[in-house]
């Protein structure tokens, strides 16, 4: 009996049968949805096996249509490969599963429901590949609470170098959309993420993206709704750079937060934010730490435009808990703001504390035009604790308290 033949009367009883066609080195993977009626399909096992053929000094192609994950998928061991996605990816709304069984990432805690590694990666989405993380699920059960251990993170590249992530489109992710640990040489371009929320619960955590420990990465072109940090970059990032992002509903362009354990140090530096935008947003262009030890140096936040930003330009050194704000020893030095322009939504904008034991040094402003959404009476910025004050190029209006917070529900 020809197995086409077997194919044909599997597809007519329901049932899915694997497709990867493979040609070498090179893997054609066809949805199991192409061949099957049934609804309680997963894609897992033969996504994972399309890697394990071709994922070394090879290509990998998924076909349009629709892919059901739900099981999580590891795979740190590529090389040299291309990746073509043209279809959309859809993970399980099993939330008992993801939290037994997501894969740790260390940080805070932290997992992930796919992680990649290797090098010489590059994932094309062509303008055609989707991730669907059936978020509402998530977002519903979770309740507006912080970070849920277990809950995963869409996509994490761990351990990886020489990357490229391209023309992908992210839709209601499961907690933060990207995560870049322990990597190097990262490219990540013509990126759509958006998490929004249906029901009377907030989304809660679902970042664009978060690097850690991680040196010499490149974002660009993305558009981005998430509800919080548009892009974070944390401890131990080094070489960052990141042009024409659009941001809506998010914390957009941030270091940290970093410095939340005293005893390990946090280091981060050369980064560099330009041709940025922000759309009613809790900030625009921001540094928050905990009274850790380390710094943070040599960071440019250049022409970023924004529109009803609750507070656009923040420094807190004791962020979420507002304690020990003037204890902590992780020094901010040598940061530029230029060309901050836009609305906020009250009267302040912005709002520095540096700790008073490692009082910033070399804030540089130029181009400040922050004008209040409503009109009225001009912004007020507050500012303590900046070594340079006098020669900063901003024009401080009164002092800002230590615990001064982060998101603002009125005047000051």
């Amino acid at each position: 009996m020809r197995l086409s033949y077997i194919a044909a009367v599997a597809a007519t009883l329901g049932f899915a049968t694997a497709a990867i066609n493979q040609t070498g080195n090179a893997c054609i993977v066809t949805p199991l949805s192409a061949t099957s009626t049934s609804t309680n399909l997963d894609d897992s096992d033969q996504i994972k096996d399309a890697f394990r053929r071709c994922g070394k000094n090879g290509r990998i192609e998924f076909t349009p249509g629709d892919y059901y994950v739900g099981k999580v998928m590891d795979m740190l061991d590529l090389q040299n490969v291309d990746v073509d996605i043209y279809g959309t990816f859809i993970w399980s709304k099993d939330i008992q599963y993801w939290l037994r069984n997501s894969i740790s990432v260390t940080y805070a805690g932290r997992s992930t429901a796919w992680r990649v590694g290797g090098s010489n990666i590059a994932f094309r989405g062509h303008g055609q590949a989707l991730f669907f993380g059936n978020g509402q699920t998530w977002y519903d059960q979770n309740r507006n609470q912080g970070n849920q251990n277990g809950r995963p993170i869409s996509f994490t590249l761990w351990k990886a170098t020489n990357v490229l992530i391209d023309g992908i489109t992210w839709r209601q992710p499961q907690f933060w959309h990207t995560f870049v640990a322990h990597s190097q040489n990262i490219t990540m371009t013509n990126l759509d993420m958006n998490a929004t929320s249906n029901s009377q619960w907030s989304t809660v955590n679902t970042d664009g993206t978060d690097t850690w420990n991680s040196r010499d990465i490149v974002i660009r072109n993305w558009t981005v709704t998430c509800g919080d940090d548009c892009i974070s970059i944390k401890g131990n990032s080094t070489n960052v750079h990141v042009s024409n992002v659009t941001c809506h509903e998010s914390g957009a362009m941030c270091i940290g937060s970093i410095g939340s354990n005293a005893n390990q140090p946090d280091y981060v530096e050369n980064i560099v934010f330009e041709n940025i935008k922000a759309y009613h947003s809790s900030n625009a262009a921001w540094i928050k730490t905990y009274p850790g030890t380390g710094y943070v140096r040599n960071v440019t936040f250049r022409n970023i435009e924004f529109d009803d930003v609750n507070q656009p330009i923040y420094i807190s050194p004791c962020i979420y808990t507002g304690q020990n704000c003037d204890s902590s020893r992780l020094r901010i030095s040598d940061i530029k703001w230029e060309n901050i322009k836009g609305t906020s939504r009250y009267n302040i904008g912005a709002g520095i504390h540096c700790s008073a034991a490692a009082p910033c040094q070399n804030l540089q402003f130029s181009g400040i035009d922050i004008k209040k959404k409503n009109g009225g009476s001009a912004v007020k910025y507050l500012c303590s604790n900046i070594q340079n004050q006098a020669s900063s190029g901003l024009q401080c209006t009164g002092p800002c308290p230590g615990n001064f917070p982060q998101q603002l529900n009125g005047d000051r």
